[in-house]
């Protein structure tokens, strides 16, 4: 027998997209207690069917499935390739995670079947119909079309058939470059990845007392707590609030009350700069109603970013193929008395022959952030670089880098970077950037 939570949210996703709701109208309407209609659409909040918006009300919303960044879906691909689907569109929701060319005979093509594949053949229809009979979809090149009885079966199937004008090379060329894409994509980590319920953290509540501060600090070994006022954020208590205060006095008269706030789809990375910038250990976790949801703490965010730094990665990035060719000096003797060294490559070059700015700043960049780590095992963001370009760098030419700390403290660093072609100074930069703590 379905229980009065299940009926109300089956209810609800019976409902049309945004039609607004509320605890007492789905609890007349269904004969139930308030209680349970406010649990169940809370609930359905969970599960991602309806939203609270502020001064609106509960929307029922559509529920959106979970992206795979690392995978590659068709309707994706079928831009890509300039195709053209000519059957089983339902499945082009799918994702493909390998392809395969159909250039061998059929009882040979069969071994690589596996699911989420696709076969990119010409106009054989025998091996279309022999991939779409083992659940494999079918990219057709030249810019051929196929028959019926191939299109009713993609259609039973919900497998995607696409024809394209491109050659099999050509159309393999350019998926790989897309899977590649999609490889070195990592997962945004947001605050709803790392963050602390509220139930997992001490509160206070605007009618509690300094007193209640101090015990709570004790136990908890914290020293800032967010204040709330039926669930919602009311302020923020930190112990330099207190210096000097009363023991009995309530905490609504000594909270502070200018917040700042996150959200749980901010990323990690920017809410980093904001801890930083503003100084603060801890950020209450809001909705966009002021429902405190949880906290985040300096520690969390660190964390946050050397899971970040550990996922795996097997293609790489632009950054990476221009920072594979630095080397470092290991011996620092007056002969090697550079930090980094580099010979510029083909790929570094702009439309004149001469190094890309861009790449010249990226190389610069890299020198500062592993100087600056090797020095105090710190990383950093970068707020700003002032490069002055002085002589062309061509390419061929070993260029030098020498970075130095010149001036740092708990939230900033600035850097300095010479660079140098045959023991001359051809450029120089000074970077400021916002130090984030590791240890």
């Amino acid at each position: 027998m379905t229980t009065k939570h299940n009926q109300i949210l089956q209810y609800i996703e019976t409902l049309p997209i945004g039609k607004k709701i509320s605890v007492r109208g789905i609890a007349k309407h269904l004969n139930m207690s308030e209680g349970t209609a406010y649990r169940a659409i809370k609930d359905a909040e969970t599960l991602g069917i309806v939203s609270t918006i502020e001064r609106v009300g509960t929307i029922r919303i559509e529920k959106k499935s979970k992206f795979l960044p690392e995978m590659l879906r068709f309707n994706e691909m079928v831009s890509i390739i300039e195709g053209t689907v000519l059957g089983g569109e339902e499945g082009l929701d799918r994702h493909l995670n390998k392809f395969i060319i159909g250039a061998m005979q059929e009882n040979d093509v069969k071994k690589y079947f596996v699911p989420n594949s696709l076969i990119i053949v010409g106009n054989r229809e025998e091996v279309q119909q022999l991939a779409l009979e083992n659940d494999v979809a079918v990219l057709i090149t030249g810019g051929f079309d196929t028959s019926d009885k191939i299109v009713e079966l993609a259609n039973e199937k919900k497998l995607p058939v696409i024809s394209t004008p491109f050659d099999s090379f050509t159309v393999a060329t350019i998926i790989n470059r897309s899977m590649a894409d999609q490889e070195i994509k990592k997962e945004i980590m947001t605050i709803a990845d790392i963050f602390t319920p509220i139930d997992q953290t001490p509160a206070l509540t605007a009618q509690d007392t300094v007193n209640t501060f101090y015990e709570l600090s004790r136990k908890s070994g914290l020293s800032r707590f967010p204040v709330h006022h039926n669930s919602r954020l009311i302020g923020v208590v930190t112990a330099k609030d207190l210096i000097g205060k009363s023991e009995s006095v309530l905490i609504e008269r000594v909270m502070t009350k200018d917040l700042v706030t996150v959200q749980k789809h901010m990323t990690v990375a920017s809410v980093s700069q904001l801890m930083v910038r503003e100084d603060i250990e801890m950020i209450p976790v809001i909705e966009d109603n002021m429902e405190l949801l949880g906290v985040v703490s300096r520690q969390d965010i660190m964390r946050g970013i050397q899971m970040i730094q550990k996922q795996p990665q097997i293609v790489n990035t632009f950054e990476d193929d221009i920072i594979m060719h630095i080397e470092e000096y290991i011996l620092k003797t007056q002969e090697h008395k550079y930090d980094y060294r580099v010979v510029v490559q083909p790929q570094m070059l702009n439309s004149l022959g001469t190094i890309s700015y861009g790449v010249l700043c990226e190389l610069i960049s890299h020198s500062a952030y592993q100087k600056f780590y090797d020095t105090t095992n710190q990383n950093h963001i970068i707020e700003k670089i002032d490069l002055h370009y002085f002589k062309l760098i061509q390419m061929g030419n070993l260029i030098q880098f020498k970075a130095d700390i010149f001036n740092q403290n708990r939230r900033t660093a600035l850097i300095e970077v010479n660079v140098f072609h045959e023991n001359s100074l051809v450029a120089k930069a000074i970077i400021t950037a916002q130090v984030i703590e590791t240890k």
